[in-house]
């Protein structure tokens, strides 16, 4: 199971998440890193371990206030071996070769009929849920015929709360996913917490609270890598 640590980027720098509540998010403060500078906090974690795959957030892009091109490109000219997972609100990044696309379903209009990612070979598909449910269109969610082979289950209201991943949910998922590789997101506290993903089968494990507080630190990231 792979550990890939997290950055939420929002406004130039390295946020905060919790609770998927955005308005809320501040600058990061971490012992991993002398700043918030998205850099700083992705070298950071490399000290920690070699992580071959950081995931990125651009929230600007999430939220349709800009996509923020710059801090990308400095993460992939200071990183060249690492493989960054981005989610830019459904576009595409800005150097194909550098990143692979997560396309998140809360950025798919409810609405709309439910794109067919199952040809999306080189994306990740985020299922997005929030204390409301799914959000995206429904068909997505229900139709696994549709997904891509990797698929990140994203428990929006459990970001930064270390209240325990959603279980329940993921092992859900991982029963209807067939061949296709199941993540989690979202409230992961401890060693304990990787121990009960690694059971269901989930394939990793996005994280970043939970690294910044110590509570996973070198020896889990080298016991998983």
């Amino acid at each position: 199971m792979r550990i890939i640590p997290v950055i939420d980027i929002m406004g130039g720098v390295a946020v905060r998440a919790v609770g998927g509540r955005r308005a809320e998010y501040r600058p990061l403060q971490s012992p991993l890193a002398a700043s918030s500078d998205p850099c700083a906090v992705a070298q950071g974690f490399l000290r920690l371990h070699p992580c071959a795959t950081i995931y990125i957030a651009d929230l600007d892009a999430i939220m349709g206030r800009g996509a923020d091109d710059r801090a990308l490109s400095r993460l992939a000219a200071a990183f060249p071996k690492v493989e960054f997972w981005v989610d830019r609100g459904g576009l595409a990044p800005p150097v194909a070769t550098k990143f692979t696309r997560v396309i998140g379903s809360e950025s798919l209009s409810p609405d709309a009929p439910a794109p067919d990612l199952s040809k999306e070979r080189d994306a990740i598909l985020s299922l997005d849920f929030d204390a409301g449910g799914f959000r995206g269109p429904p068909e997505l969610e229900r139709q696994p015929g549709l997904w891509p082979p990797r698929v990140i289950v994203m428990t929006l209201a459990k970001i930064g709360g270390g209240a325990g991943p959603d279980l329940a949910r993921l092992a859900q998922i991982k029963a209807r996913a067939g061949s296709r590789e199941v993540y989690a997101a979202g409230g992961l506290r401890g060693a304990e917490d990787l121990a009960a993903l690694a059971g269901l089968g989930i394939a990793g494990a996005l994280i970043a609270t939970a690294l910044h507080e110590g509570r996973i630190g070198a020896r889990e990231l080298a016991a998983y890598a």
